[in-house]
C-alpha cells in the first residue's frame, strides 16, 4: 500500500479555507448592509453559498481518504474561526477581544484532540 502523499493531505485543507471564505461572507457579509431588504440579503446569501457547496463537497470527500470525518469536522471548526477572525476585523471592523481569543483557544484545543491516536 502507497502512503498518501502530501498533496492528499494539503488539498482538501485548501478547498475547505477556500470554502469557509465564500461561507462567512454568506453568512455575515450583509450586516454591513442592515437596511437592503430581508429577501435580497437571503437570495444573495444563498448565491455565495452554492459557491461554498463547490469547493466544501470536494474538500471533505477528498479529506475522507486521509483524514477520519471526525478530523474534518474538527479541522473545519478550526478553519471556520481563523477566517471568522480575520473577516471581522478586517470587513466588520470588530476585532475580536482577548475572551474571544480564549474561547477560540479552547476550540482549537478540542479539534487537536481529535488528531489524537
Amino acid at each position: 500500500m502507497v502512503a498518501p502523499s502530501f498533496t492528499a493531505y494539503l488539498y482538501p485543507v485548501l478547498l475547505l479555507v477556500a470554502s469557509n471564505v465564500f461561507m462567512t461572507v454568506a453568512w455575515y457579509g450583509h450586516l454591513k448592509f442592515k437596511t437592503a431588504p430581508l429577501m435580497t440579503v437571503i437570495l444573495i446569501s444563498w448565491g455565495i453559498a452554492f459557491f461554498e457547496y463547490c469547493l466544501q463537497v470536494p474538500g471533505n470527500r477528498m479529506g475522507s481518504a486521509v483524514y477520519s470525518a471526525p478530523q474534518l469536522k474538527g479541522m473545519q471548526e478550526v478553519i471556520t474561526l481563523v477566517v471568522f477572525a480575520v473577516f471581522s476585523a478586517t470587513y466588520l471592523g470588530q476585532p475580536l477581544k482577548w475572551n474571544h481569543w480564549a474561547a477560540f483557544a479552547l476550540i482549537l484545543l478540542a479539534a487537536l484532540l481529535m488528531f489524537k491516536e
